[in-house]
């Protein structure tokens, strides 16, 4: 087999660390496609589907799951399976589903979002309880409660199952469903040293990527209750999301969860390396309290554009989430001398800035 997509980036001259879904399946993930075994999911037998679902459910402790094009899609059809049209949903305020998903929640769902501020993703249970609408002539009422755990736009921040327990109390209060976008739950789950059942344990649903951190090259999974499920089956179909021999993709979902899970540990390692190469070069600063699973944000003193210019001429791919902000995402195509690439990009880049200033 040819084994070339599995030279590490930093041997091929790029380091990318503009995400961690640009991973390039491995040869395990090749070899499970080439074997796997299909049916036609739209008519519910590929029978590698079926496993994959069997252990998504089996590792969130739902009862089942559903395989999914994307995040995105294991997101919006969750919402519209727990809401009705005119409902309010509460969400954090630079949340995925609010930032990222083209305004699903209003599209598909039909649903009011109602915003909520947090330190690092993790919202205050006494201002949600504060933002819960009672359903009258006037107001729609709110049902649904989205948490995302780690979180995007602050980094790669955990949410602590606390939290999510307080969270719980607030969301039976009032009779609030609550789902979980954890589209990198797992990082959360290693990070914290807790199983990934133990971390969703307290929502009604929850969609976890396989492509972001877990190496495969498409799909997500959405788990849940048996009647949930159900639903969420028809508004996959509606949505397009109906594949046929999707054992394919399901096959290396399967590798993913079954091997890419602990190696995580390294990804986070490796962020904290990067962080402290970083942390004392002039016209650069490090939010340490951010760095905890495999996501670095760099504040640059000016605009963050020169910088990225220059990286990619060192073969040193980013984005900035902000104009003087820098992100970093580790994965498992950056290796250790991808590490030390990268550190001394920016330490030359740091030193060529100073000296024209």
């Amino acid at each position: 087999m040819n084994t070339s997509h599995n030279i590490p980036e930093s041997q091929s001259g790029i380091v990318d660390l503009r995400s961690d879904t640009v991973t390039r399946p491995t040869a395990e993930m090749y070899e499970a496609m080439m074997s796997a075994r299909l049916g036609d999911d739209v008519l519910g037998d590929d029978p590698t589907v079926l496993e994959l679902e069997a252990v998504s459910a089996q590792m969130t402790g739902k009862e089942a799951a559903l395989f999914v094009s994307s995040g995105t899609m294991g997101n919006q059809v969750a919402l519209a399976c727990h809401v009705s049209r005119g409902d309010s949903i509460l969400v954090e305020e630079e949340a995925h589903i609010l930032y990222y998903e083209v305004g699903g929640p209003a599209i598909i769902a039909g649903a009011v979002t109602a915003t909520l501020p947090s330190k690092m993703g993790t919202m205050d249970p006494n201002q949600i309880e504060s933002r819960i609408m009672k359903r009258t002539f006037h107001t729609p009422g709110t049902t649904l409660l989205c948490v995302e755990n780690t979180h995007n736009r602050a980094g790669g921040t955990i949410i602590a199952d606390a939290a999510t327990n307080e969270y719980r109390k607030v969301a039976d209060r009032h009779g609030l469903k609550m789902h979980l976008d954890g589209a990198r739950m797992f990082n959360a789950s290693v990070a914290l040293g807790i199983s990934a059942k133990e971390l969703v344990r307290d929502f009604d649903s929850v969609s976890f990527c396989l492509s972001k951190g877990l190496g495969s090259p498409v799909g997500s999974v959405l788990c849940g209750s048996n009647e949930f499920i159900q639903s969420a089956l028809t508004w996959r179909k509606r949505l397009g999301g109906g594949m046929r021999q999707s054992g394919i993709l399901a096959a290396c979902g399967l590798v993913s969860l079954r091997t890419m899970v602990d190696r995580l540990v390294d990804d986070h390692r490796r962020a904290k390396e990067i962080a402290h190469g970083l942390d004392s070069l002039a016209g650069l600063a490090i939010d340490w309290e951010r760095v905890q699973t495999n996501m670095i944000l760099v504040q640059t003193s000016g605009l963050s554009e020169p910088w990225l210019v220059s990286l990619k001429k060192k073969g040193i791919w980013a984005l900035a989430p902000a104009p003087d902000r820098i992100r970093l995402v580790l994965h498992k195509d950056v290796d250790d001398v991808g590490v030390q690439r990268t550190i001394s990009a920016f330490q030359e880049i740091s030193a060529d800035f100073s000296t024209a200033v």
